[in-house]
């Protein structure tokens, strides 16, 4: 993986359009890139590890120009990071190849080519397809009739643009991994996902898994996985291209941590009709909570921590027990599956594989019923679910995510409170107090963010560590564990997270004074556990970090550090603590000089295994 771009113009050049395309697909995370033209029946090709801006830079030199290409950004998976395993990949100076996705059957492939006389210059699976390719399309076979014989032959997920030096077209294929094409008044495109053509067009064509697509100066043609020739509704994205832009913020991720009181308020609203939960609202149809008697959530990374938050509120609210999975894990492992267990999926763009593949086995394991959490209108997860529940966060570009865990909590809060309500754990009475908290929610998320000054203090102290420890108890458990991932993903600082609790039960053999210990402590019934928990920091000369509420009964000391936010909010309480710990990782990552939006070997769409 990670970011596919391509495009067949009519008498304009294609270029500054893959090189813009590709810049928009920066913040899906990748380590290089590059990009290929056909021009007058010869194949030219630059690439590059870095940035694309080395490639705008080497296109600019070379004065490169065409009117059919294809680009990619790459983020290593079968390969070191170089020149050679960037793609694209060609095949004997003929066939051009681009993909996303892991061929899991390219060493077999590898040998049967070899054999054949193939020789390789990559590491990579993907150069395998462009081998395939060539060797099917020997005598006077279509380019489209050898890109099929060769997805017959690749297991694995995989999304992949293909071109030659002679057809003057470019084919695709999906399998398990996002393809869109796009579509204008004589170009046509195609990318991973909108972002990428937002300059060209705002009209896409979802592709399906098995589908393929032929593009040319003529238009476009799709056939289904049995090869017959389909349409596909075409959708016109309401993303503007300037939602795609820094404004006058430094990096990506502070734009979408200022934006999150915007990002929640407009979630609420989209599912709250005359002041109440509306199940109409849920995927436009009518959802029917009643009807289940269990939950699983199915999620990766954030996602899965605001499963975990959801976990806690789903039996506290609706008394209904919930099992929270992480997606990579449940689809290889023997479970019992409840009749009438609801599976919710949560992913922010609603490409994860590993979620998506475990969503594919619920349903295999004998779930009926699913209900997706995501950001992306029309994402694979949402296609593959029964209901949606969309979050309104917008566009989200940085690479750790911000906006889209807080808006992902506050529609798993909605959905807690709808079940209470359907399944009669609720009164209306108090439905409406929860809801009336839920809607002063996008308040109490601007107050936190001014605790910023503060934190940039703190910030200075954490760039100098190596190790960092994050504690919570309760529901703010998982709002620990964003923090201290946060903390790995964009500073590089080890950090571990646990039960408050858990600390007696071996991470207290870390405490020493140089290892700052995070702690979540807001004033609900558990604050006097937490205290006892820091007292136990303390007593071993660690450094204690405590972010509080405005109410809480203890004060800054040597050693311990307090930042208050607000009033404690109650069950609310999580979304609000997720601030801090956002902001902490973000100055520290500035304290620290790292790639804030793009960090080391890290994707914002994981779309292999």
């Amino acid at each position: 993986m990670c970011g596919i771009v391509g495009g067949v113009a009519v008498n304009k050049n294609i270029v500054p359009i893959l090189v813009d395309g590709l810049k928009k697909l920066e913040y899906r995370g990748y380590d290089s890139a590059g990009i290929a033209v056909i021009n007058n029946s010869r194949i030219k090709r630059i690439r590059s590890v870095g940035r694309v801006d080395t490639i705008q830079q080497k296109v600019n030199k070379q004065k490169l120009s065409g009117s059919i290409g294809i680009g990619h950004t790459r983020w290593a998976t079968h390969g070191g990071v170089n020149e050679k395993n960037a793609h694209p990949h060609i095949s004997n100076d003929e066939i051009v190849v681009v993909h996303n996705g892991i061929i899991e059957n390219h060493a077999k492939l590898c040998k049967f080519l070899k054999d054949k006389g193939y020789k390789f210059n990559s590491e990579t699976d993907t150069e395998v397809i462009a081998h395939l390719i060539h060797y099917f399309k020997k005598g006077k076979v279509a380019l489209f009739d050898a890109v099929l014989k060769t997805c017959a032959k690749l297991e694995g997920a995989y999304a992949i643009a293909i071109t030659d030096k002679i057809s003057e077209e470019i084919i695709v294929a999906r399998n398990g991994c996002p393809l869109i094409i796009g579509i204008s008044d004589r170009e046509n495109y195609i990318a991973s996902d909108i972002s990428a053509l937002l300059a060209v067009t705002n009209k896409v064509i979802f592709l399906e898994d098995g589908d393929f697509g032929i593009l040319n100066k003529n238009g476009y043609q799709i056939f289904n996985q049995n090869k017959k020739k389909t349409n596909r509704r075409i959708h016109t994205s309401a993303l503007k291209n300037n939602q795609m832009e820094l404004g006058p913020y430094s990096h990506f991720m502070q734009k979408e941590i200022y934006e999150q009181p915007v990002a929640v308020a407009d979630t609420i609203e989209s599912i709250i009709d005359d002041g109440i939960i509306s199940p109409k609202l849920i995927g436009g149809k009518k959802f029917d909570a009643s009807r289940f008697d269990s939950v699983l959530i199915l999620a990766a990374g954030t996602s899965y921590y605001a499963g975990l938050t959801a976990k806690y509120w789903f039996e506290n609210i609706a008394e209904i027990p919930v099992n929270v999975e992480i997606a990579s894990e449940y689809r290889y492992r023997e479970v019992v599956t409840p009749k009438k267990q609801l599976v919710i999926t949560i992913s922010q763009s609603g490409e994860t594989l590993d979620t998506l593949e475990a969503l594919k086995q619920a349903k295999k394991n004998g779930n009926s019923k699913s209900l997706a959490i995501c950001n992306v209108q029309e994402s694979a997860i949402a296609r593959q679910s029964d209901h949606v529940l969309y979050t309104r966060a917008g566009v989200e570009i940085g690479v750790a995510s911000t906006k889209a865990f807080t808006t992902q909590l506050v529609s798993l809060f909605v959905l807690a409170v709808l079940f209470g309500r359907q399944n009669k754990k609720i009164s209306k009475s108090k439905e409406l107090e929860l809801i009336n908290e839920l809607r002063k929610l996008s308040g109490h998320v601007q107050t936190a963010l001014n605790l910023e000054p503060q934190i940039k203090t703190w910030a200075k102290k954490f760039a100098r560590k190596d190790n960092a420890l994050f504690l919570g108890r309760g529901v703010h458990y998982p709002i620990a564990l964003e923090g201290a991932l946060k903390l790995k993903e964009i500073s590089y600082i080890h950090a571990e997270a646990y039960p408050a609790g858990e600390l007696k039960h071996g991470p207290l053999a870390l405490v020493d004074k140089n290892l700052p210990v995070v702690v979540i402590a807001p004033n609900d019934k558990l604050l006097e556990k937490v205290k006892s928990n820091m007292q136990e920091v303390k007593a071993r000369g660690g450094e204690l970090f405590v972010f509080a509420d405005a109410d809480s009964t203890f004060d800054a000391e040597d050693r311990l550090s307090v930042i208050r936010s607000h009033r404690h909010i109650g069950i609310l309480s999580p979304i609000v603590h997720t601030i801090p710990v956002q902001l902490l990782a973000y100055h520290v990552a500035l304290v620290k000089k790292t790639d804030v939006d793009k960090p080391r070997n890290l994707a914002k769409s994981v779309t292999v295994e």
